[in-house]
């Protein structure tokens, strides 16, 4: 349970601490995790000052921490403890594997906006969709787990 603690406590404050730090960029970063195309990415960008991009670009070695706390916290919490121990093996399997899966997308998607950020690739257009498609991915997964987690204790009510 001491793990578990730990990583929820890192993730949460890694994660307030980013959207605390990335608060003032405008339009925001879910802006730009979606931007699918070179031109609707850099249309973001291009709206960003210098010292905007520079403010992302220095985000993002938090952000894999960040991403390897949540994926650590998902992985113990459906595995480690009884929320899910009454549930058949393969949802708590499934549980157990949302947010690791999520952090393998936001893995992705962090190391293609750190290479398209460092200089314009407007030529590589597959790059910003997969990038778009891995954050995509990543909200997905998240929405997933949050809903099997509230599945979950529902269940317990009863």
């Amino acid at each position: 349970m001491l793990k578990l603690r730990l990583f929820a406590a890192c993730a949460l404050a890694l994660a307030v601490g980013i959207a605390v730090y990335l608060w003032p960029l405008r339009p925001g970063v879910l802006v730009l995790q979606l931007a699918y195309s070179p031109r609707a990415f850099g249309a973001v960008i291009h709206a960003w000052s210098a010292d905007d991009l520079v403010r992302y670009r220095a985000h993002l070695p938090y952000d894999f921490l960040l991403l390897a706390c949540y994926a650590g916290f998902g992985w113990l919490l459906a595995s480690r403890t009884a929320l899910f121990a009454a549930r058949p093996a393969g949802l708590r399997r499934l549980a157990a594997w949302l947010l690791p899966l999520a952090a393998a997308c936001d893995t992705t998607e962090n190391a293609f906006h750190w290479w398209l950020t460092e200089v314009p690739r407007f030529e590589i257009a597959w790059a910003y969709a997969l990038a778009a498609a891995s954050a995509v991915a990543k909200w997905l997964l998240l929405l997933a787990w949050l809903l099997l987690v509230l599945y979950a204790l529902d269940r317990d009510v009863d």
